[in-house]
Order: structure tokens, then sequence, then C-alpha cells
């Protein structure tokens, strides 16, 4: 799968999904909550200024139909949280207004009797300095915009009406308990999906893994929804026949080599019976070279998988090669290590770490082994001190029956099988084999083995 450009992203799918689905929730919750605060919003502004139109008129007309001398304590008995009115005397001034102002004034203006409409109306809007009329904040009142309307009682007398608008009030626990409840329900929801889907995928990529590196792969639960049943289905098919075949494939291998042999081993007796002595020793080379070409195909073709599993000390497997070697003159050296404890096929191992050893021999003069170890796996590293191996060639070095004689030595025989093998048996084990040139001369080789390999 390809990396986000992000850390934080979660990589498994049964976490993306609950990821997506709850901040789809969030976003879906916050996008509606928005549309009605904004629409009740609207809508509460149209009712309060209607409301304050309304009150500021008929507060009006209710004073200027009782005695002057008991106008102002009226004003002043009306007047409670966000409503203040005040007398104002004298002729009025004309006051400047928006054109929002102005259409609030004629709307007041069509509420009040016909003898007062003609005379002036006016409408301020304040939204963030306070007009001089209203003095200083009184003590715990939440204040909003403030709105005043000056309407006319009698002559040359004014009621002007200030209203302190609330702020809006915040969302209320119940919409956060409920959002959050929303929350909850859908990513549960969105888990148990893509557990349904995710668990299913998970067992196919992993038998995927398995057949990849040549493994019996594992069969896939046929479960889940349609899409995934089909998929795991196809999948166990696609399994079974390639089972059939590579069974049908090693009991033609075991045939061929049995009727190989025969005939090699018919002539190896026949040519006793020759006399020439130089004649017989060529004959019987050449058919040991066939003997070691055929040994050579059948096991690389085989690959992996003949033999049954077992835990070894792979250390004391590697000493043990290296010290058989030692003992017949060959230059090996071998770097104390450790017990190394590792589930494998040893006879395969034996033969790939062979494989390598002799060859650091016959191409670079010796060969210095070594095993190196971290939490993950285990490294065999086998360092010679040949001309090593041209960058665009070490792919093809490990096709079969390749082999570099312009870079490595002329005089050196062999099948061309050697590396096939080894890559062959580390796959099989779930590993790999990688090759490097030391900066000064020699070639480095890498054999590298999962501690819990995934075995083929």
């Amino acid at each position: 799968m390809t990396s986000w450009p992000v850390t934080w992203w979660p990589r498994t799918l049964s976490a993306q999904l609950v990821v997506i689905t709850a901040a789809a929730v969030i976003l879906s919750n916050a996008a509606v909550g928005l549309w009605f605060e904004t629409t009740q919003e609207n809508l509460t502004e149209a009712s309060i200024t209607e409301r304050l139109l309304d009150r500021a008129a008929s507060t009006a007309s209710l004073l200027s139909s009782i005695p002057a001398r008991e106008r102002d304590a009226v004003a002043r008995t009306m007047s409670s949280g966000p409503w203040k009115f005040e007398l104002i005397y004298g002729k009025p001034l004309p006051q400047m207004m928006t054109d929002d102002e102005a259409k609030l004034a004629a709307r007041v203006r069509s509420l009040l009797p016909a003898e007062r409409a003609r005379q002036p109306v006016a409408v301020k809007m304040y939204s963030g300095a306070l007009p001089p009329s209203v003095g200083q904040t009184r003590n715990g009142l939440r204040r909003g915009p403030i709105i005043e309307v000056t309407l006319p009682i009698v002559r040359n007398s004014q009621l002007l009406t200030t209203f302190y608008r609330p702020l809006p009030a915040p969302w209320p626990t119940e919409v956060l308990i409920a959002g959050m409840v929303a929350l909850l329900a859908t990513s549960a929801a969105a888990a148990f999906i893509a557990r349904r889907v995710a668990r299913p995928l998970s067992q196919l990529a992993a038998s995927a893994s398995e057949a990849a590196r040549g493994g019996p792969a594992a069969r896939v639960p046929e479960e889940g929804p349609d899409d995934v049943r089909r998929a795991a289905h196809a999948f166990n098919a696609m399994t079974d026949q390639v089972k059939r075949t590579l069974e049908s494939q090693r009991h033609l291998l075991s045939a061929v080599g049995h009727d190989l042999r025969t005939p090699i081993t018919a002539m190896f007796i026949s040519t006793e019976f020759v006399e020439d002595v130089e004649v017989r020793e060529s004959l019987q080379k050449n058919l040991q070279e066939l003997q070691e070409l055929t040994d050579a195909v059948l096991s690389a073709a085989r690959g992996a998988g003949w033999e049954q599993t077992r835990k070894i000390d792979l250390s004391a497997l590697v000493e043990s090669l290296c010290t058989d070697l030692d003992e017949r003159g060959e230059p090996v050296s071998w770097q104390i290590h450790g017990a190394a404890p590792f589930s494998c096929r040893p006879n395969e191992i034996r033969r790939a770490v062979r494989n390598l050893i002799e060859n650091a021999i016959a191409y670079g003069k010796k060969a210095d082994v070594r095993l190196s170890d971290n939490p993950a796996s285990y490294e065999i590293v086998v360092e010679d001190e040949g001309p090593g191996i041209p960058e665009e060639d070490r792919t093809r070095v490990f096709d079969p029956f390749v082999r570099l004689e312009a870079s490595r030595s002329a005089e050196t025989g062999g099948s061309g099988l050697g590396l096939t093998l080894v890559k062959a048996i580390a796959e099989g084990h779930g590993g790999h084999v990688d090759l490097e040139n030391l900066p000064e001369k020699g070639l480095r080789v890498r054999l590298s083995l999962p501690r819990e390999p995934v075995l083929a």
C-alpha cells in the first residue's frame, strides 16, 4: 500500500474506515448545526426586531395617553432587563441613518398613529462602542448589539427606547451529547463493517505473501461481504490449482532424476571394460560431470520444500561446514558466534552456504564467513578477494547457467546453477540474497534469513 505523506494517518483498512466515518459524522453534524444555528439566528433576529419596534411604538402610545408628570415614573418602571425607556425633552435633532436603519424607522413609523407618524423617527444600531445615552454597562448584564429607537410622544417630547441585544446562547449540552452518541454509534458500526471486510482481506494478503515466496498458502476463510467471499473463493481455487501443478512437477522431476541416473550408472559400469586407460578416465570424467550437472539441475528445479523443518543452531551448522572445508585445506575463516536457534530445513541451508563458500574460494581465492543477527533476522555473510561482480550483472548471475567468466576466473568450471539454488533456498525460507562489491577488492554476499520464516 502507498504510504501517506503524514505519519499520523492509520495504515490498516479498519482504522482508516473508522477515522473516515468519524470525520464524516463530525463534519456533517457541524454543517447541520451551523445551518440550523444560522437559520435560527436569522429567525431570531427578525423576531427580536419586530418585537422591539412593536414594543417601542406601543410604549410611546401608552406614555402619550397619561399625564405628563407621571411619564418619567412610568418609563423607569417599564425599564427592566434588556429594555430601557427614557424621555427626551426639546425639539428633536435630525440623525443620519444607514439604509438598514432607515428601513426600520419606516417600519416603526407605520405602527404609529397618523398624527405622530409625520414627526421625526430615528433608529440607531450599535455593534461596537456604546452610544452616549447608554453610559456604563450594568454589572452582570451580558450585552451584544444595542438598538436605539427614538419616537415622538407629544410635541417636544420623545421616547428613547434602548434595547440591549443578548449574546447568542452557546450550544446546549444536549446537542453536544447527541453528537457524541452519534459519533460513537457510527464509529462502532464502521469498526464492525471494517472487521468483516479487513479480516478476510488480511488473511488473503498473508496467504498471498506465502504463495509469493513459493510456500504452501493457507486457505482463506470464505466469509464477509459477497465481493470479499468471491475473492477468497477465487484465491483458494487458484492455490489448489498451483498445489496440484507443483505436486505434478515434483513427481515428474523425481521420475526424470531416476531415469537419468540409471543410464549414467550403466555407462559408468561399461567404462570399466574399456582397456585404454586414458580413454576410460576421460569417459568417467565426462560421466561424472554429467552426473553432477543432473543433480544440480534437479536441485535447482525443485528449489525448496523437500525436507522437513526442524530447529537447529545456525551458528553451529555454519561453523561445522567451515571446519570441514578447512580440514580439506580450503582457505576458509570463520568468526565465532554465539548460539543462533533457527527453524529451517538444515540440509538446504547447508547446501546454500556451501555453494556460497565454494564460489568465494573458486572465484575470489578465499572465503571469510561470519554470522550476524538482529531482532528480525540472521545474516550469513561471505566475503572474498576476487574482482567482484559489475552492478549490471548482479541480478543476472542468479539466472540458471549464467557464468561471468569475463569478470571471474576463466579457468573455473561449474554448471552456473549454484547461485540459482542459493536464491531458491533463501526465498523458500522467506529470505533473500544480496551481492555487494567491497570498497577495495572482493565481493560480499549476504544470505538473510528471517528468525520466523514463512517456509515454502
